[in-house]
């Protein structure tokens, strides 16, 4: 009997406790902005891109041609952005090697590539649709005043001695 009373005496303690948690809330201060249910908008951070998706954008020249990808974004000690390194050169990730470009060097769109001549370009090399304005977290791609074989002849970019 002992042992169904302390089972008695916690049932209805858990049942008082549970009946605390689901009381009405506290009423708000007046003036306080009444809270809401939605999901969080996201933050309109115009004009910034997102470092993660910087990778493996692409990198054309003038006349369209690809140069390689960014393979990684290199900041400097109080975050600003130091280089690029990009993978010139090679064929499905054989032969590529890596280059560091300064910021200055690269001029990024958020507009699908062009090709062509002004009175022949073609509107879009991806053939997709240039993205939404609230789409734009990270660049449709790069454009650099270089040739396949100028950025070749670069010394390769090293992350560390020993690589």
């Amino acid at each position: 009997m002992k042992a169904l009373s302390g089972i008695g005496a916690a049932v209805i303690l858990s049942v008082l406790t549970s009946q605390s948690f689901a009381q009405a809330p506290a009423a708000r201060p007046a003036g306080a902005p009444a809270a809401t249910t939605s999901p969080a908008a996201p933050a309109a951070m115009h004009g910034m891109w997102r470092s993660s998706k910087m990778i493996g954008v692409a990198v054309y020249n003038e006349k369209a041609e690809r140069l390689g990808d960014i393979n990684e974004v290199l900041l400097d000690a109080n975050g600003k952005v130091g280089g690029y390194v990009v993978g010139v050169g090679g064929f499905l990730g054989m032969g590529e090697h890596d280059i560091l470009v300064t910021p200055d060097k690269l001029k990024f769109s958020n507009e699908p590539m062009k090709t062509g001549s002004a009175e022949t370009a073609r509107p879009n090399t991806t053939n997709r649709p240039a993205r939404d304005a609230k789409e734009v977290w990270y660049p449709d791609h790069a454009t650099m005043a270089a040739t396949k074989d100028s950025l070749k002849a670069l010394p390769e970019f090293k992350y560390s001695t020993y690589n």
